[in-house]
């Protein structure tokens, strides 16, 4: 299926490579056999602005310019990898940025907070119950501040997911497959961590246009597997009201593993730290605590279980968020 694109500003470094880990695959490799591991290195999107978010943002800041907006609202929490690469994306084409954040403001600013103040961003700070209770207008209260000022804001819902965002990770999924044919495969099984659902939406509807087999199932690191696929469901069917056609809807398959979230959000047990320090000191790969480190933790545990076993290739998208590796510093105690 031909796909015709929205606006677009292309800011990411495209295509993102795709590797095998094969030191991985031969140690997490079981008598019953397993996958050949791959990953997609979309944490190399662009050096600052790492990561999957960038793709979403593509779109949503052509949107923005088309539509004549001079400022990007958006939310996440303190230590959102969203909230910085928008940050970023608005000093390179010179829009204002207005975050809103869930949480305490910290006094020595670090990660992902350090390079929102560096980008220029504004950020008001508010505790989690209001912030979840209150989102919207929190939404509605930025937005008339600007328009008072002159200026007109496109908001941004988190993590850049509904049915605009959604189109960076069908783009991705395009991408994802074509480097899978130039390596001489079609991979059996996709896996993404989910935390906002639309780079699970993007690549589920990517392959599903695509006409690929490739099962896309997301590593929930917040909520549980319901909420997610009532949530990449939301997105797909705001992307179809856009205007897009979407053949054979009924067939969407939307797995979600929500077996391995432990604490909480942005929160990990060691599990996931030694996950971490097993993908720096097998494969030289930087994974972070919130989001990648959690669903490689997963998929480890999948594998050691003899899950994929009759599986040929396995791909991991990697989605960035290594700036919020820092702040779980002291978490890697057991490293000396």
């Amino acid at each position: 299926m031909s796909l015709t694109y929205p606006p677009r500003i292309h800011m990411a470094r495209l295509p993102t490579p795709l590797q095998p880990l094969d030191r991985i695959t031969e140690k997490f490799s079981t008598p019953h056999g397993g996958p050949r591991i791959w990953v997609k290195r979309d944490d190399l999107t662009e050096t600052a602005m790492s990561g999957n978010k960038l793709r979403k943002l593509e779109f949503i800041a052509g949107v923005a310019k088309e539509q004549g907006c001079d400022t990007l609202i958006t939310c996440g929490g303190v230590q959102s990898n969203h909230c910085r690469t928008t940050a970023l994306v608005g000093a390179r084409l010179g829009l204002r940025v207005q975050l809103i954040l869930r949480g305490e403001e910290e006094q020595v600013p670090d990660g992902n907070l350090l390079v929102d103040y560096l980008a220029g961003a504004s950020a008001a700070f508010y505790p989690a119950r209001q912030y979840f209770a209150e989102l919207d207008k929190l939404f509605a209260h930025w937005r008339d501040f600007y328009a008072q000022r002159g200026h007109k804001a496109l908001c941004i819902p988190t993590g850049g997911s509904d049915g605009l965002g959604v189109w960076g990770y069908i783009c991705g999924a395009e991408e994802l497959l074509a480097d899978c044919r130039e390596q001489g495969f079609e991979p059996e099984h996709i896996i993404c961590a989910t935390g906002s659902g639309g780079t699970q939406a993007g690549l589920t509807l990517g392959c599903h246009l695509l006409g690929s087999r490739a099962q896309v199932t997301g590593y929930a690191v917040c909520d549980n597997a319901e909420y997610f696929q009532r949530k990449v469901r939301d997105d797909i069917e705001q992307w179809r009201e856009a205007g897009n056609t979407l053949p054979d809807a009924g067939k969407l398959n939307i797995q979600v593993n929500d077996g391995y979230i432990g604490p909480g959000y942005a929160e990990a047990d060691e599990t996931v730290y030694r996950a971490i320090a097993e993908a720096a000191g097998q494969e030289g790969l930087l994974l972070d605590p919130v989001y990648t480190g959690k669903a490689f933790a997963g998929l480890l545990q999948e594998l050691h279980r003899g899950c994929y076993h009759d599986t040929e290739n396995l791909v991991f998208v990697h989605t960035g968020g290594q700036f919020g590796l820092f702040p779980h510093r002291e978490k890697f105690s057991f490293l000396l």
